[in-house]
């Protein structure tokens, strides 16, 4: 890849040309550093850290099955020979084939590397890596990401890892130093390589899950798959009604959590009409708050979860009863004689759902 498929560097080419290659060297390390410590930073919110990513994977450089992360491929690339993409938790790749093209070795030389790495052989080539790596606080068990794919497993190498390799190749391989590392290495060092990535495939961080959703989308992440089969969860059940408050303007977050308030008077419902009778015992489940929330102290909670066969019953007495006979409005008003939900908070949701306000 040239400085033409990846953009100019800025400026100082005509002074760093009267350096020495040591002076060149030291200069674009300190330069990087600061580069990779902002990205860094950056990588490690949302705790999608690499080393959380990479520490499943095989030891011995075949994929197992319990090796393979079940992760997906959300945008993906070729330019100028060099192959990536963005997985499906945001982290920016390049493929094998690609991280060769960009350090201009053969892809031989990446698969070398990866063998080398896997099988813990400490040759010279990766004590370097693993330094440029410690050097800048990143360590990994592996070079790669194992996708599962219709056609096979996939392997995408990191962004941080690409880099490591990259400086590798621009300023410690000895006789096997490459000029193009050099050049793609003062383009792409820190998070540039993150954001060209990025920019190339139309990946926008930013709008994967607004802030809005934050909260909400790490509920929902807890609690996938917690209720047992055959029954039903009072928060999935509420999904809708957040949904469209959401869409309404208000704020979803830890202060509004009412699932809580239905969970109580559905089960005063239930026990109140003796519906096990007629559709099986309740049970208990684990749910467990995000850990910023102030619900978590108590974790794991132990609702209740009701069988599938009352979910048609349950979702007329919360359209017809709850909300329709005021209990909802009831649980606005004392949050707001509370003062965890502004005036205005009660006012959307009372025009969301076309309630009355008497």
């Amino acid at each position: 890849m040239d400085e033409e498929a990846i953009g100019k560097a800025i400026g100082g080419k005509a002074a760093a040309a009267k350096l020495s290659p040591e002076d060149r060297k030291e200069r674009a390390s300190k330069a990087a550093s600061a580069r990779w410590k902002k990205h860094k930073e950056e990588v490690m919110v949302k705790d999608n850290k690499i080393s959380t990513l990479v520490s499943v994977m095989p030891t011995q450089g075949v994929a197992s099955k319990q090796g393979v992360l079940e992760l997906g491929i959300q945008n993906q690339i070729e330019i100028d020979g060099i192959g990536m993409g963005v997985l499906s938790d945001g982290t920016a790749f390049l493929t094998g084939r690609g991280l060769a093209r960009l350090c201009g070795v053969r892809q031989a030389q990446v698969q070398s590397i990866t063998d080398e790495w896997l099988n813990n052989t400490q040759t010279p080539r990766m004590i370097k890596i693993h330094e440029i790596l410690q050097a800048h606080a990143v360590q990994v068990d592996a070079p790669y990401i194992a996708i599962r794919q219709r056609s096979g497993i996939f392997y995408a190498y990191p962004d941080l890892v690409c880099l490591a390799v990259l400086e590798y190749y621009a300023f410690d391989a000895g006789t096997n130093i490459k000029e193009i590392a050099k050049k793609n290495y003062r383009l792409l060092a820190g998070k540039a390589l993150r954001d060209f990535i990025y920019t190339q495939v139309g990946y926008d961080p930013s709008y994967t899950i607004p802030d809005v959703w934050r909260q909400f989308h790490d509920r929902v992440s807890l609690t996938y798959n917690s209720v047992p089969k055959g029954y039903f969860g009072i928060f999935k059940e509420m999904s809708d009604m957040i949904v469209t408050l959401g869409h309404a303007g208000l704020p979803i977050d830890s202060s509004f959590v009412p699932d809580i308030s239905v969970g109580q008077h559905w089960s005063k419902y239930w026990a109140a009409n003796d519906l096990q009778a007629q559709y099986g015992e309740r049970i208990k489940f684990e749910h467990n708050y995000p850990n910023y929330f102030p619900q978590a102290e108590s974790n794991p909670q132990e609702p209740w979860c009701y069988p599938e066969h009352a979910l048609g019953v349950f979702r007329g007495w919360l359209r017809d009863e709850y909300i329709g006979q005021g209990k909802f409005k009831n649980y606005l008003e004392n949050k707001i004689k509370q003062k965890q939900l502004p005036v205005s908070f009660a006012q959307l949701a009372i025009s969301a759902y076309g309630i009355k306000d008497e």
